[in-house]
């Protein structure tokens, strides 16, 4: 159901480090607005609350029943998600969900059936897709320019921006699963995906070598729907790396730390383009506004969202019993 109003007004749910990047990234929106929010200790928050205008909730109840609020925006522990999104579009409000959107397949279809039932927009924040090299890489690839899609990498890599403690809901098994997926390599393997199409299988290796709090090296053999195989790592206890190839049989091409990508094609040196680096934050929560007034339709669908959230459990699975595991596409 569209909402035709130019400005949506929205409520930050967590406002934690990121909940207040997210924030932050919009303050000069024409298109989204926090007017709202909450989080679990209000005193922590108060002083940047009021620095934003936003109005302090009691709880999350209190949002999900002010009519004045059009969306909520979901920056709170991941195991959370499903029920919260659920919550939220029974109350008629439209949801932005930070990654992962839940971590297994049916909470995720659960979750979505009840936005889709509703007439409610759900947008998932994978803001890489939001990269402009990213995207020209999905364009390329779409358009047949590397001919036959053979095979992807990726590898995200590095230490997260914030301390790792024991008590660090972030860095616990029961809510980043597998390592640096949750963190990190949930949104590479969303953008193999947006290249190959949906994940069928994956292989899977999660080890714990020097980080003592969570598995900092994971790694990840998969076959996508369209035939292509790849690689997926990422490394919680070395120097910042990123990258995503993709390699055809016309040509491959790679971005590499997020802004700058190189395509080869045979019998020619390789080329490497530049591209201004871009607020993806605020990209995706304007992406997420358009989508509720009807723009456009937001770039991560429903069903590769949920394929995501599929995934998290496969890889934990095909990790603990060191087999390969079938991912299942659980359907809206």
């Amino acid at each position: 159901m569209a909402n035709n109003r130019i400005m949506l007004d929205a409520a930050i749910v967590g406002m934690g480090n990121w909940g207040r990047r997210l924030v932050d990234s919009v303050q000069a929106s024409s298109k989204l607005r926090f007017v709202a929010g909450t989080s679990r200790t209000l005193d922590k928050v108060s002083e940047f609350a009021a620095s934003r205008g936003i109005a302090l909730a009691k709880d999350y109840r209190a949002i999900l029943d002010n009519p004045a609020i059009d969306a909520v925006v979901l920056a709170t522990p991941h195991s959370g998600h499903a029920e919260e999104v659920a919550q939220a579009a029974a109350a008629g409000k439209h949801v932005f969900v930070e990654k992962p959107f839940t971590l297994d397949g049916p909470s995720a279809v659960r979750a979505a059936r009840a936005c889709v039932h509703a007439g409610r927009v759900l947008a998932v924040g994978l803001n890489r897709r939001f990269r402009p090299a990213v995207r020209e890489l999905q364009r390329m690839v779409a358009a047949g320019e590397l001919g036959v899609l053979l095979h992807l990498e990726a590898q995200w890599s590095g230490p997260p921006p914030e301390a790792r403690t024991p008590d660090s809901w972030r860095h616990s098994d029961r809510e980043s699963p597998a390592g640096g997926m949750g963190a990190k390599g949930v949104h590479l393997l969303d953008t193999m995906m947006s290249l190959a199409g949906l994940a069928q299988s994956v292989f899977a290796y999660s080890d714990r070598r020097v980080d003592p709090y969570t598995d900092d090296t994971t790694s990840m053999l998969l076959r996508f729907a369209g035939g292509a195989t790849g690689y997926l790592g990422t490394c919680l206890s070395t120097p910042y790396y990123w990258r995503v190839q993709a390699l055809g049989s016309a040509a491959w091409a790679e971005v590499r730390d997020e802004h700058t990508l190189t395509v080869c094609r045979p019998s020619s040196a390789p080329v490497t383009h530049g591209f201004t680096p871009t607020d993806v934050e605020r990209a995706e929560l304007e992406a997420f506004a358009d989508a509720v007034a009807g723009r456009a339709p937001y770039p991560v669908s429903l069903e590769q969202a949920i394929c995501g959230s599929a995934a998290i459990a496969a890889i934990v699975q095909s990790a603990a019993s060191a087999l390969p595991v079938e991912i299942a596409h659980p359907t809206l």
